[in-house]
């Protein structure tokens, strides 16, 4: 019989449902939510148990992320042909297709300010062969370089944006139009859960994106729940997390009578209310604030460390000193069970490494700040033996044409690089290519979530089984495992 809205009941609840429940009185409340929990009273797809599907390379990421846009073609995808037609147009080189607007076309709405530099540049830097592989890498990255053969490069790489909202697309693999979406790091957390209870799964260091660019969507964690975001420490400062502290001259005693009295309220909400996800996510951010108030600042003294260990960083030095701290504190973290370490170097507005003008003076300064801290941090991991569970991924929004726009470079989309270390990864490999002078990404081409899903399949990740019912995804979200640089 067909009921009129008004006495259809309540949506989500069957009528099977709600007689089990009060049918056994409040015990029929709690076991219901147990059920929930364990994922068998729900219609739809059940939560992650907090176990890999398969069996997994890595345990944690470390995921850097320079903003702005860092040069490829004067970084891991050095382009000597470029120095062979500086100053000429593109149009007088054998390269002229480049500018075929049937090759331009992967780039949704983009900003018509960005593109079409005809008149190539040369490189703005040196350049050098390392380690047994012989990877050609760029000065301003000779410490990284070093690490040649810990490193596979992804040479062809490509995204859609040609603005800096593709800051948000390397994180969601989605336009910025499309708006907020499950960063990779809160699909780490929400599918693998925690390694310390006292510690965030997902950890944000460094001044992330801008709100120009997606902001706080850069490490949030969507439909997926707001215990899954990325929880931003202040590495060096007083107070590393804010609001966690207690104050008020409250005792150890009476705080623990809080929490008691407060998770005692809230357990009686989730009986009632278990599909509630910021109930959940409430509970979850109690409990975990109480471990935090001892772990977090110990975790974060890194004066605790050798000095020798801190020197590796460039800790102490000037250029290299707040990078190098960020670093060390990754590694320390992923040291005590933090999944996900999201690392940003030069966020807010469009990112420092935005170089329209300039690229040798901006390159040059921001590359001495982090080259040799990501190099300490590789180096550092390695000796400790975290390498091989520690996935470590490098990367930019976009790279920067081979044009030149005054003394600095454009955005570039249509091909660039990252490279990953690490957990499963082989080491002193590239994979994929651009052109001659490095505009198109032209073999073994790869949207950016193929990192996502790389990231992902070393930790053991099926991403068609972290579905959300009522949450359709694109294919293109999934992305495909680059097997060509795993072990």
């Amino acid at each position: 019989m067909n009921l009129p809205p008004h006495r259809r009941g309540c949506p989500g609840i069957t009528r099977r449902q709600f007689l089990a429940d009060t049918g056994m009185g409040f015990t029929g409340l709690a076991l219901g939510a147990m059920l929930f929990e364990d994922g068998i009273a729900r219609g739809d797809n059940p939560a992650p148990n907090g176990q890999p599907h398969f069996q997994p390379r890595a345990k944690s990421v470390i995921w850097i992320f320079l903003c702005g846009g860092v040069s490829h073609v004067e970084s891991f995808d050095v382009k000597p042909e470029l120095n062979r037609y500086h100053g000429q147009t593109i149009d007088n080189t054998p390269y002229r297709d480049a500018l075929n607007p049937e090759r331009l076309r992967d780039v949704i709405s983009g900003n018509p300010a960005h593109g079409g530099r005809r008149m190539l540049m040369g490189l703005n830097t040196g350049y050098r062969r390392y380690g047994q592989s012989g990877l050609a890498v760029a000065d301003w990255w000779q410490h990284t370089g070093a690490c040649a053969d810990d490193i596979a490069v992804v040479r062809s790489l490509w995204t859609t944006d040609n603005d800096h909202g593709a800051q948000l697309q390397w994180h969601t693999g989605r336009h910025v139009r499309e708006g907020a979406l499950p960063t990779i790091g809160s699909w780490v957390s929400y599918g693998l859960g925690t390694l310390n209870q006292n510690l965030p799964r997902y950890v944000v260091l460094g001044q992330p994106t801008g709100d120009c660019c997606g902001g706080s969507w850069t490490h949030g964690a969507a439909y997926l729940g707001a215990e899954h975001n990325g929880v931003r420490l202040a590495v060096g400062g007083r107070e590393p997390l804010a609001f966690v502290a207690p104050t008020g001259g409250v005792q150890a005693e009476e705080q623990a009578a809080e929490l008691n009295l407060l998770g005692r309220l809230n357990t009686l909400s989730g009986i009632e209310y278990p599909n509630d996800p910021q109930l959940r996510a409430r509970i979850h951010a109690y409990e975990l604030a109480a471990g935090m108030q001892t772990a977090v600042p110990e975790t974060l003294q890194l004066e605790r460390e050798p000095e020798h260990i801190r020197r590796l960083y460039g800790i102490g030095s000037g250029a290299t000193n707040n990078f190098g701290q960020l670093c060390l504190a990754a590694r320390r973290l992923v040291e005590r069970g933090v999944r996900f370490v999201q690392l940003f170097h030069g966020g807010g507005g469009g990112g420092a490494w935005d170089a329209h003008s300039g690229i040798r003076t901006n390159h040059g300064n921001l590359s001495a700040q982090v080259d040799l801290p990501i190099a300490g941090l590789l180096r550092d991991l390695k000796q400790r033996g975290l390498l091989d569970d520690t996935l470590v991924v490098w990367g930019t929004e976009f790279g920067r044409s081979p044009g030149a726009q005054g003394d600095g470079r454009d955005h570039h989309p249509q091909g660039f690089c990252c490279w990953l270390a690490g957990g499963g990864i082989k080491g002193g490999v590239v994979h994929g290519a651009t052109d001659e002078i490095g505009f198109h990404a032209v073999e073994n081409r790869h949207y950016v979530t193929d990192i996502h899903a790389t990231v992902l399949h070393q930790l053991g990740l099926d991403p068609r089984r972290l579905e959300v019912a009522g949450r359709r995804r694109l294919e293109i979200d999934y992305g495909q495992p680059i097997h060509e640089i795993l072990q």
